[in-house]
């Protein structure tokens, strides 16, 4: 498999967004971390999304804040439900989508089928190792990371707290109870924290 980080940030309180089904994301990062994560991006081969990151938030998961490359996009789209006007199809980078139907490629876009009534992660796995992606920087929502974390897929964790409050939303991913915040490497993993001052 890939050497897989996993990435977010999270408010004082432990949430990594505000509950919402449109509009803009919780403001966690400054422009200095907004920029240490496009670097990241252009050190990684490929970065992830799930389909709910994908449509809320349209990301385009370029490296446009820092000189480098473009990492391929990963997109988990279980049946073919996001629209063709995201950012993530208009054919500037490479991209991926993991889907349960067939589908034609098109422009820069490869359709790979899995089968979602099984664990779809090492089905995943297998396919990025086929493909010869050797890094992979998981940027999803909190269910996306939290699954990673429960199958024990990553090798480093990415954690940008930031001191404002949301009060409620949705709850950072949970690290599970082998590993502690505090300790910075296990088994050769490591954990890294960076705090984030927004305006």
């Amino acid at each position: 498999r890939p050497y897989i980080i996993l990435k977010w940030a999270e408010s004082a309180d432990g949430f990594i967004d505000t509950e919402r089904t449109d509009g803009k994301p919780a403001k966690l990062s400054s422009p200095l971390t907004s920029m240490l994560v496009h670097k990241n991006r252009a050190e990684t081969t490929a970065i992830m999304i799930g389909r709910r990151t994908a449509l809320l938030d349209n990301p385009s998961l370029t490296t446009r804040n820092w000189y480098g490359p473009n990492p391929i996009r990963i997109i988990l789209d279980r049946t073919l439900s996001l629209p063709d006007e995201l950012q993530i199809f208009n054919g500037e980078v490479p991209t991926l989508i993991f889907t349960g139907e067939k589908h034609p490629e098109k422009k820069n876009t490869v359709y790979a089928t899995i089968d979602f009534s099984r664990n779809p992660l090492p089905q995943i796995m297998d396919e990025l190792y086929r493909r010869k992606i050797q890094s992979l920087l998981v940027e999803g929502g909190s269910r996306l990371l939290q699954s990673f974390l429960d199958n024990g897929l990553w090798d480093e964790i990415c954690i940008e707290k930031c001191p404002t409050r949301l009060h409620s939303g949705v709850k950072a991913p949970e690290i599970c109870d082998k590993f502690s915040y505090s300790t910075e490497e296990h088994f050769g993993r490591q954990i890294r924290h960076y705090v984030s001052q927004t305006s």
